[in-house]
């Protein structure tokens, strides 16, 4: 007479469990390995920032509401020479340029941009970077049977290329170095 071994169920999910354990556990160390993390906040390398024009554009307003509680974004003009660093932001343009029709002439897609020219200095003068261009560029297609529903997103796409340079500008910033402040 042959035995027949009995099969657990349990031992065969159990089992699972501890291989879905061990697969997780090795992509994260593999995750970690590679260098990736998550973005955080920036690590700012200065406590005092003015930032020029007062009020400015909506980059410039956008940007005096991005920094922590570590970081003091100078108001005043006369405040320049307390500030760490100065930041001056220029030449603020939205555009919006015709890159496709249809065969009647009629605009099928245009092409928005959003450029801001920056320069950095030190509140003594001391010259980092000047007259940096950011541009941002996003393609819309239209249609003039929905034109308010396209103004509507055109609106929308400006204030995210808009949230992007704010984004480029605070990732310039970290890099900057303690060095370079004086």
């Amino acid at each position: 007479m042959t035995q027949h071994a009995t099969l657990n169920p349990s031992a065969g999910a159990s089992r699972r469990a501890v291989l879905q354990l061990a697969t997780l556990v090795a992509a994260g160390a593999g995750l970690s390995g590679c260098g990736f993390r998550l973005r955080g906040s920036q690590a700012f390398s200065f406590q005092r920032i003015a930032i020029v024009p007062n009020p400015g554009g909506a980059v410039a307003q956008e940007l005096r509401s991005s920094f922590g509680k570590g970081v003091q974004v100078l108001a005043a003009e006369d405040d320049l020479k307390s500030a760490q660093l100065v930041l001056t932001l220029t030449d603020e343009r939205r555009e919006r340029s015709v890159v496709g029709v249809n065969v009647s002439g009629q605009v099928r897609e245009f092409q928005l941009r959003l450029r801001v020219r920056l320069s950095l200095r030190t509140g003594q003068g001391k010259e980092i970077s000047a007259n940096d261009d950011l541009i941002q560029r996003r393609d819309i297609s239209y249609n003039e049977t929905a034109a308010l529903a396209k103004e509507a997103e055109e609106v929308l796409l400006y204030r995210d290329m808009q949230t992007d340079i704010v984004q480029q500008i605070l990732r310039r910033l970290a890099t900057i170095q303690p060095a370079q402040l004086d």
